[in-house]
């Protein structure tokens, strides 16, 4: 079950693959909340019960706009870009380009980001009243089979700051070609625990990933999707090590065997590293796509954030803060510790279900 404190929520999964989380019932049940207005921003939306769940929102009067990423909309060529529904069956993205349709035919805002890098963000505000962010995109495969998280915080302050960057996009400011460069969002306690939102690029998210190391006293664990030399996290992992702090990484093994992945660096140093899945992974997955970090065990990263230069500098994207390491009050301290210990019993199952020694 989600790990919840007060107003803030959060979900490890899928279940489909051992997690504890339903992340499409948790996606489901948070559209279907929605009482006046849905802003949502997402790389790619191929899952029909997710879409379904859009269309019950709009069909009960709720304003409903979408954000999505060109690139799963477009054929490669125009002659590939059949008028015979029927010649379709079977296009790589061919669910997607239909969802699109669904919605329009709706009457929904929906628009495409034509940006020449990634529209990667993750996330809904709801009623200006909540946001569900996280790594998990919504599609079949990234609420079924693709390890991912979801966070859901309801905060009017925290709402806005997601609110007031889903404005910024649908103006079209996307990537480095961002006109506004909005001033980053104020730290917000919710329910005792500080929340703090930053978006990339406006924000260099990557900076304040790297801050937040350097602050560790004990551990490091993450769990990355991709990660790469062209990030200066890698850097800042390897200062930690020489002061003697415990680094430990879940990693997808595609990623990770890339020339251009720090790995061997990290390894050499003395990171304790897993690709996952493992050779001997017990459950058939897709991939490991969190964007998940824990420091000193009470500070938590989530977002949908990968470690890499574009990320931090090109494309749409955000992270958010859970906690703080100079915190002082003793029931906060607490509340961070469940959330970081709730993510860090995650990653033991997924070294326990998904990699095994050779």
């Amino acid at each position: 079950m989600a790990f919840e404190h007060g107003n803030v929520s959060l979900y490890m999964g899928p279940s489909a693959v051992g997690g504890p989380d339903n992340l499409l019932a948790a996606i489901v049940s948070f559209i279907d909340g929605a009482q006046k207005k849905l802003e949502i921003a997402v790389q790619e939306l191929d899952e029909p019960a997710i879409a379904e769940a859009i269309l019950r929102a709009k069909a009960k009067g709720v304003s409903v706009r979408v954000v999505l990423e060109a690139d799963y909309l477009m054929a490669k060529d125009a002659m590939d870009a059949p008028t015979d529904e029927g010649q379709a069956q079977g296009e790589a993205h061919e669910i997607n380009r239909k969802l699109h349709n669904y919605l329009l035919r709706a009457k929904i805002h929906v628009n495409a980001d034509f940006n020449s890098h990634i529209f990667h963000q993750k996330f809904i505000v709801r009623d200006r009243k909540a946001v569900l962010t996280g790594s998990t995109n919504f599609t079949h495969t990234g609420t079924h089979r693709n390890l991912n998280h979801l966070v859901i915080i309801e905060d009017k302050a925290i709402a806005k700051c997601y609110a007031d960057e889903f404005k910024e996009i649908r103006n079209g400011h996307f990537g480095k070609y961002n006109l506004e460069n909005l001033k980053a969002p104020k730290e917000r306690k919710v329910s005792g625990l500080r929340i703090k939102a930053l978006f990339a690029p406006d924000h260099s998210p990557e900076m304040e990933i790297m801050k937040q190391i350097a602050k560790a006293k004990e551990r490091v664990d993450f769990a990355i999707f991709t990660f790469s030399k062209s990030s200066g996290i890698d850097d800042q992992l390897l200062l930690a090590r020489k002061a003697g702090i415990e680094v430990n990484g879940l990693f997808y093994r595609n990623q990770a065997n890339q020339s251009w992945a720090p790995l061997p660096a990290l390894e050499a140093a003395g990171v304790n590293a897993q690709l996952i899945p493992g050779r001997n992974s017990k459950i058939k997955i897709g991939k490991l796509h969190h964007k998940l970090m824990v420091i000193d065990k009470q500070l938590v990263i989530t977002g949908s954030f990968n470690y890499t230069g574009p990320a931090n500098e090109l494309n749409d994207e955000n992270i958010l803060l859970i906690g703080d390491l100079q915190e002082t009050d003793p029931a906060a301290i607490t509340a961070q510790r469940k959330f970081a210990d709730f993510v860090l019993k995650e990653f033991d199952r997924i070294r326990e279900d998904h990699w095994k020694p050779q």
